[in-house]
């Protein structure tokens, strides 16, 4: 819950000590609610039971030093004594674009401050966190302890940065609600293949900042790429909730008004002089978007975007993205030899999107005998329910196309 986080940490001024509470809080919530039924103000009685956690932790640290009673008439209300806890307005007040601005406080690497907002904004778990930077789980449990003592020693004040500040910040917050958005459109693992509440807390986060900065291209170009992504999202799943590949989606499931959207914000960003990848990712996203048909999409277009974004950011997934659009606009054959110089630079090396995409690619090939081999191979490897279950079914389906075919020569 960031905005509970949010809500005391400029009660109390301790960011991590919040976190702790909040977590505290959760707990009660998960043994309380089910019994006692879910209060009328979810959010309001997690910031009261949090910010009593807070409170008898700060008396418990002043008594110490001095008896409970002086501390109590002598604490400055700022930081040291919690405002009233049933005050609603407190509590209903969002602070959570403040708290995914100080996470990204430029006392942090790059690579730390977005850990550590992917943690206590977007509500990742560090095992999510560690797949989308592709490191150890251990690794990144290290990097986020590190960022929150930073902060924490750092003493920053608990409000949004100033214009300077801001600035130097903002390409961090950008990846953040980048990234959360990834994981509530895709689920990098459990049994859903949609995080929903995720992936709108990340787009409405990102309108926020676009109120904010509304001339800042890249800030218009991530809005556009999420409203353009997310249009999709009716189409993305069937009866059973298993995935539905692109172009075997109902366009006419799509959300139109946000395709509108994104693609005017897209087009004014473009028009506006360099661009960035944030804008190119909403361009390609556009043209999928556009086309009326799977058919109709324009792949030699998107083969060269994905050009462009791969001098921009040596980002792996770009240059998977490129062979499959390579495959489609020039051949499988293309794509494939693409995906070869992929896994020899070994970023992606037992990544199962990198077997999922070579799967695809085989299957247009016709290797139907090495595309189920690697289907089986990222099933065996994706932490996603839906998606193994979907790359399974889709292994076992050409298996049977296969030994079909082998058993009658004829093919009828």
């Amino acid at each position: 819950m960031p905005q509970v986080v949010g809500v005391l940490t400029r009660r109390f001024g301790d960011f991590a000590t919040a976190e702790d509470a909040v977590q505290e809080a959760l707990l009660d919530a998960v043994a309380q609610w089910p019994v006692e039924g879910v209060p009328g103000n979810p959010r309001g009685w997690l910031v009261h039971v949090a910010s009593r956690r807070m409170t008898e932790r700060v008396r418990n640290e002043q008594a110490r030093r001095l008896r409970e009673e002086r501390v109590a008439a002598q604490a400055p209300p700022d930081r040291r004594t919690a405002p009233a806890a049933d005050d609603e307005r407190a509590a209903d007040r969002d602070d959570t674009l403040t708290t995914l601005f100080l996470c990204c406080h430029p006392a942090l690497t790059p690579a730390s401050a977005i850990a550590l907002t992917l943690r206590s904004v977007g509500g990742l778990t560090t095992a999510e966190i560690a797949r989308a930077f592709l490191v150890p789980e251990a690794t990144m449990a290290q990097r986020i302890s590190r960022a929150k003592q930073r902060i924490k020693a750092s003493g920053v004040p608990f409000r949004m940065p100033l214009p300077e500040e801001r600035a130097r910040r903002l390409a961090s917050v950008l990846h953040v609600l980048y990234l959360i958005f990834n994981e509530g459109y895709a689920s990098s693992a459990g049994p859903d293949l949609q995080r929903v509440e995720l992936a709108r807390e990340a787009i409405r986060l990102t309108r926020t900042v676009h109120d904010l900065l509304p001339e800042d291209r890249e800030v218009a170009g991530l809005l556009a790429l999420m409203l353009l992504t997310d249009a999709r999202r009716p189409a993305r799943t069937g009866p059973d909730g298993a995935p539905t590949p692109l172009a075997e989606q109902d366009r006419g499931l799509w959300d139109g008004a946000a395709v509108a959207e994104g693609v005017a914000l897209v087009t004014a960003a473009l028009a506006g002089g360099a661009v960035g990848p944030y804008q190119l990712q909403a361009a390609i996203a556009a043209l999928h978007d556009e086309a009326a048909t799977a058919e109709e999409t324009d792949w030699p277009q998107i083969f060269a975007l994905y050009g462009l974004l791969e001098r921009m950011s040596d980002n792996p997934m770009v240059s998977l993205n490129r062979a499959v659009a390579a495959a489609m606009a020039h051949g499988a054959r293309a794509g494939l030899g693409m995906l070869g110089a992929l896994e020899a630079d070994g970023r992606l090396a037992g990544h199962h999107r990198l077997h999922t995409a070579r799967a695809h690619l085989l299957e247009m090939a016709g290797d139907r005998h090495a595309a189920v081999e690697e289907y089986r191979v990222a099933a065996s490897r994706t932490t996603s329910i839906p998606e193994r279950d979907h790359l399974t079914t889709r292994a076992a389906r050409l298996a049977a196309m296969d030994t079909g075919e082998a058993g009658d020569p004829e093919g009828s």
